[in-house]
């Protein structure tokens, strides 16, 4: 199966990888999800990645960006490769 990374940012701090995994399973099949935490005190910075079905990416990014979550507005798009 070939999956896409999609960038979440500005999440609730309490959002757990179980969370962004259930609020993404609503609009196709997410493989994993991942909360980006700082390294010295382990609190997350705010956004995470999920990754999901390829063929369901562009509907996820389509349903979740802008969307309100926990009082947060989310971000959410195609997750750029580091250099």
């Amino acid at each position: 199966m070939l999956t896409k990374t999609l960038y979440v940012g500005n999440l609730p701090w309490a959002t757990t990888p179980q969370d962004l995994a259930d609020i993404f399973s609503e609009h196709g099949q997410v493989v994993s999800s991942r909360i980006i935490r700082d390294k010295e005190t382990n609190r997350s910075r705010g956004f995470g990645f999920v990754e999901v079905a390829d063929e369901d990416s562009d509907k996820m990014i389509a349903a979740m960006e802008g969307k309100e979550y926990n009082g947060r507005v989310l971000t959410v798009n195609e997750a750029k490769i580091r250099e």
